[in-house]
C-alpha cells in the first residue's frame, strides 16, 4: 500500500476520495487547493496525486505542471467534472497518468485506477533503482564464472538475442545490465519489465503502449515500454511467465520488429536489442505446452546458463566484501569490515536464495553492528527464525511435500510472496495459482 495525497476545495468531495483510497489500504493525506499541496509535496515524498482541476489559488493543470517539473517520478489522476473531459486530457499532455469523472460510479472505480499508477510508478522506480545502485557488481573469481563473463562480453558487441538462464537471485539482471553497458546500444536507455509483475491486460498496455480510445479510460494515446526503449536495450524479466496471447504477439514483434500499439493499426519499429531472462527450464515449458516452441528459439538464440552460488565458493568472500562496502556507506559506516571468523561463517552457510540472499544478511547483519568489524555473531542474530521441522508419519506425497514446502517457505518470510516465489525456484503468478489449489491465503 502506499501514501496518497487527495487535493480537492470541496471538503465532501475531498473525503469521498480519501475514504476510497483508505478502504483500499493506502495512507491518504489531504489538501485544499494546489498551494497547500505544494507545500505538502515539499515536506513528505508522495508516489500518487489525486486532484480537483476547479481549484482556488492553483489549478489541477498548473498542480500536475509543478509536480511533473519537479517530482517527475509523482503519478498524478485528476478528477474532473462531467463534461470537461477537454481539460483532463490536457492534464495528461501535461504528464498526468488519468482521470476520473465526477460522481465516481463506486470508491473501486478510484482505487483500481490508482493501483494501475501505482504499478507504472513501481516500475519506474524498480528501473532507477536498478541504474543508481542496487545492482551487484559483475565480481568474479570462480573458475565456473570465467566462461559466462568471456560470453556476456562477446555476444554484448552483436544484436544477438540474449536469453539468461539461472536459479533466482543468480545476478540475471545484472548480466542483462552488462551486455547493454558493453554494447553499441550502451547510450541508449535499459528498459526493463517483469512479466510476472503485472495481469495480462496491463502487461500488454506497458509492452506496447495503447491508443486514444482503446479501452474505457484510454484518453490519450500512450506510448510502451518497447517504443521508449528505442535505441537501446530491453530485458524481459521472467519471460516463461508470459500468457499465450501474448507469447504469440511477442514473437512477431521478434519475427518483423514491429508492432501496433493496442487498439491502433499505425506500425511502430521496434528498434531494440532483446534480453530476456527465466528461472524456469523453457525447454519443459516448451513439452508442457505452457511456452511457444518457436518463441523459445527466437529467445534462445544465445543462451547463457548462470551458476548459482554454491558452485562458486571462491567468489562468496570477494562478492561479500564489495556488497558489504555499498552497503557500509548507505548506513554511514564506511569502514566496516568482515573479520576472519565472519568470512568463515559465509563460507560456511548455504544460500539458496545465492547472491540477492548474501546481499539481505549482509544488511541485517552490518545493521546490527556497532563497531569497525562486523562479525560472524552478527549473522546469528541477523538470521530470521527457521520455521519448525514438521514430522510426518510416512512419506508424503508429492502434493503434500509441496505444500508444506510452500507454507513453509511463507513462513520464513512473513507472509511475502515475491520472496517466497524467488526462494521456490518458480513465478509469482504460479505461486498464486498454487495457493489457490491449496487453499493457502
Amino acid at each position: 500500500m502506499a501514501r496518497i495525497l487527495v487535493v480537492d476545495d470541496d471538503d465532501g468531495v475531498r473525503a469521498f476520495l480519501a475514504d476510497a483510497l483508505a478502504l483500499a489500504g493506502h495512507d491518504v493525506d489531504q489538501a485544499t487547493d494546489g498551494i497547500q499541496a505544494l507545500e505538502r509535496i515539499a515536506a513528505r515524498a508522495y508516489p500518487l496525486v489525486v486532484s480537483d482541476l476547479k481549484m482556488p489559488r492553483l489549478d489541477g493543470l498548473a498542480l500536475v505542471e509543478r509536480i511533473k517539473k519537479d517530482h517527475p517520478e509523482t503519478e498524478v489522476i485528476v478528477v474532473t467534472a462531467h463534461g470537461s473531459v477537454d481539460s483532463a486530457v490536457e492534464a495528461m499532455k501535461r504528464g498526468a497518468f488519468d482521470f476520473v469523472q465526477k460522481p465516481l460510479a463506486s470508491p473501486d472505480e478510484l482505487s483500481e485506477l490508482a493501483a494501475r499508477a501505482l504499478e507504472r510508478h513501481r516500475l519506474a522506480a524498480h528501473e532507477e533503482g536498478r541504474r543508481d545502485s542496487a545492482a551487484p557488481p559483475l565480481t568474479y573469481g570462480a573458475p565456473s564464472m570465467a566462461p559466462v563473463v568471456a560470453a556476456l562480453q562477446k555476444v554484448a558487441v552483436t544484436e544477438a538475442t540474449v536469453l539468461l538462464l539461472g536459479e533466482s537471485g543468480t545476478g540475471k539482471e545484472v548480466a542483462a545490465r552488462a551486455i547493454h553497458d558493453w554494447s553499441r546500444r550502451s547510450a541508449g536507455p535499459f528498459v526493463a519489465i517483469n512479466c510476472a509483475a503485472l495481469s495480462e491486460s496491463l502487461l500488454e498496455s506497458e509492452l506496447f503502449g495503447h491508443e486514444k480510445g482503446a479501452f474505457t479510460g484510454a484518453v490519450a494515446r500512450r506510448r510502451g515500454r518497447i517504443e521508449l526503449a528505442a535505441g537501446g536495450t530491453f530485458f524481459l524479466d521472467e519471460v516463461a511467465e508470459l500468457k499465450p496471447d501474448l507469447q504469440a504477439k511477442l514473437l512477431r514483434v521478434l519475427q518483423e520488429r514491429t508492432f501496433e500499439r493496442v487498439g491502433g493499426n499505425q506500425t511502430v519499429e521496434a528498434d531494440v536489442r532483446w534480453v530476456a531472462a527465466t528461472n524456469r527450464k523453457l525447454e519443459e515449458r516448451v513439452q508442457e505446452g505452457a511456452f511457444r516452441e518457436d518463441l523459445y528459439y527466437r529467445l534462445a538464440v544465445f543462451p547463457i546458463q548462470l551458476p548459482p552460488l554454491r558452485e562458486r565458493k571462491s567468489d562468496i568472500v570477494p562478492l561479500a566484501r564489495s556488497l558489504l562496502e555499498r552497503v557500509a556507506k548507505s548506513l554511514g559506516q564506511p569502514q566496516l569490515r568482515f573479520s576472519e571468523a565472519a568470512e568463515a561463517e559465509l563460507l560456511r552457510r548455504s544460500r539458496p536464495g545465492n547472491v540477492r540472499e548474501l546481499m539481505n544478511a549482509i544488511e541485517r547483519a552490518a545493521i546490527l553492528a556497532d563497531g569497525r568489524e562486523l562479525g560472524a555473531e552478527h549473522f546469528d542474530l541477523a538470521s530470521p527464525p527457521r520455521p519448525p521441522v514438521l514430522d510426518t508419519v510416512g512419506v508424503p506425497t508429492m502434493e503434500q511435500a509441496e505444500r508444506e514446502a510452500i507454507e513453509r517457505a511463507l513462513d520464513h518470510y512473513d507472509g511475502n510472496r515475491k520472496r517466497t516465489a524467488e526462494h521456490l525456484g518458480i513465478g509469482l503468478r504460479t505461486l498464486y495459482e498454487k495457493l489457490k489449489r491449496y487453499g493457502l491465503g
